[in-house]
């Protein structure tokens, strides 16, 4: 049996047992679109997929992601990437943006703002792409930037989105206005976007099923995250699996995320994706771990204040009514949460639960 104390100590994850507890850095989402209304579990996979336009008024949206935000810091999270991108018009996208800021407001937890105005093309500038990133680099992104409501940008790149020449432009607004990138890349096909995303910098590049070895490279020497969604990969139940073995080779760091979604991954629990990571993509526990926690940090630009347990560092932590670490990426349909502590403070406190195993 690995026990927390022999637990490897270079990920800088694990502290002692604790009174047969385990103790370890809180959890950090780092893929995810929890702004959406109503739910998508009649339609088929092609349908479910599609942005909505408005995704509702304002306080709707609010309470709709505030539910399902609760759900997720009840597993012990304390930071979360939320993206926009279910608008596809400025009106809309900054109402997901200024809600995302409310959440964190409401919820006192970490929210990393993500704009993906590139998401898919809006229905009006159809046969028209070009136009619409235009639209995307000219209006959209410096308007939002300007109110303090973008933290990164991000594209889908990909045959049935956006190409590479597109997503550059985008890229490059982004870097003129001093805001770091991120991509959907590689999960339908190798089109070359990590490579031209580690060009950029970016702090991470998502799916990335059909990664090639130069676009590891890249990624290894820009030091980009690789954010695997495992939860995407099942619902689409797709097989073609990322290149975990290259991708360890080469030592990219690698994320876990539930990539949180009404159409292909409506995940509401991160213990379970890096369960996934490991039944499905085969990471270890000890990369699982690491991956909803110091890389899933990183993978956000949030490495000098989450995803570890160290000297200065913000008091973020999870008690776990577990015996070893590997029990936290094997049972699933239950939460070992004994408590969880955020910014120093008990956000939720379990410990007159008894042990259920």
């Amino acid at each position: 049996m690995t026990s927390f104390d022999s637990f490897p100590s270079a990920d800088g994850v694990w502290t002692g047992l604790r009174d047969m507890r385990g103790a370890d850095t809180a959890i950090v989402v780092a893929e995810g679109l929890i702004q959406w209304i109503g739910e998508r579990a009649a339609l088929p996979a092609a349908q479910a997929d599609r942005p909505a336009r408005d995704g509702g008024g304002a306080l709707a949206l609010f309470e709709s992601a505030s539910a399902r935000l609760q759900s997720l810091l009840a597993e012990g999270v304390c930071a979360i990437e939320i993206k926009s991108g279910y608008g596809l018009a400025l009106e809309h996208e900054r109402k997901q943006l200024r809600v995302a800021r409310r959440l964190a407001r409401a919820h006192g937890v970490t929210v990393r703002t993500t704009f993906l105005g590139a998401h898919a093309l809006a229905p009006e500038y159809a046969g028209r792409s070009s136009a619409y990133i235009e639209l995307v680099c000219n209006e959209m992104l410096p308007a939002l930037a300007a109110e303090g409501l973008v933290d990164a940008v991000d594209v889908f790149c990909e045959r049935i989105a956006f190409s590479l020449d597109e997503t550059e432009r985008v890229f490059q607004s982004a870097q003129a206005l001093g805001i770091p990138v991120k991509l959907h890349a590689e999960q339908l096909s190798d089109m070359g976007g990590s490579a031209l995303a580690a060009r950029y910098g970016a702090l991470s590049c998502d799916h990335i099923e059909h990664l090639s070895q130069a676009g590891i490279d890249a990624m290894r020497e820009a030091g980009t995250v690789a954010v695997l969604l495992p939860g995407a990969f099942y619902t689409l139940r797709d097989t073609k699996v990322p290149p975990i073995d290259a991708l360890r080779a080469a030592g990219v760091p690698m994320a876990v995320a539930t990539d949180h979604n009404p159409g292909t991954s409506p995940a509401l629990s991160l213990l379970l994706m890096a369960n996934m990571a490991c039944t499905l993509f085969r990471l270890t526990v000890p990369e699982a771990l690491a991956g909803v926690t110091a890389h899933a940090a990183r993978a956000l630009g949030l490495s000098a204040t989450h995803g570890d347990i160290a000297p200065g560092m913000p008091a973020n932590f999870v008690l776990w009514n577990v015996r070893e670490p590997a029990e936290l990426a094997y049972w699933f349909g239950h939460r070992p949460v004994r408590a969880v502590v955020r910014q120093g403070r008990v956000a939720v406190d379990h410990s007159d639960r008894p042990t259920p195993f």
